[in-house]
């Protein structure tokens, strides 16, 4: 899959409150990895969170990514390894 424009373009903060759908979706696999689901459960939390034009007509569909976080947190949590 190629790399997305926005991939590339973001802030080096990690912060970006939006991104596109083609980068989300460039992201579902390791996604899914990471918190032990199929590609089709992140896709779907994906696509619950993802925001039309404002108003129809201006800007582009994004992401919202903040939503999107906090929806995976609450149903699917990072499994992290047990301490020892």
């Amino acid at each position: 899959m190629p790399v997305p424009a926005d991939a590339l373009t973001t802030s080096a903060s990690g912060l970006d409150p939006h991104v596109t759908p083609e980068y989300a979706a460039f992201q579902v696999a390791r996604l899914a990895l990471a918190r032990g689901v199929t590609a089709s459960q992140i896709e779907a939390v994906i696509a619950a969170n993802t925001e039309g034009r404002t108003l129809g007509i201006l800007g582009q569909p994004h992401v919202n990514v903040l939503k999107v976080n906090l929806a995976l947190d609450a149903r699917y949590p990072v499994r992290h390894a047990p301490a020892a």
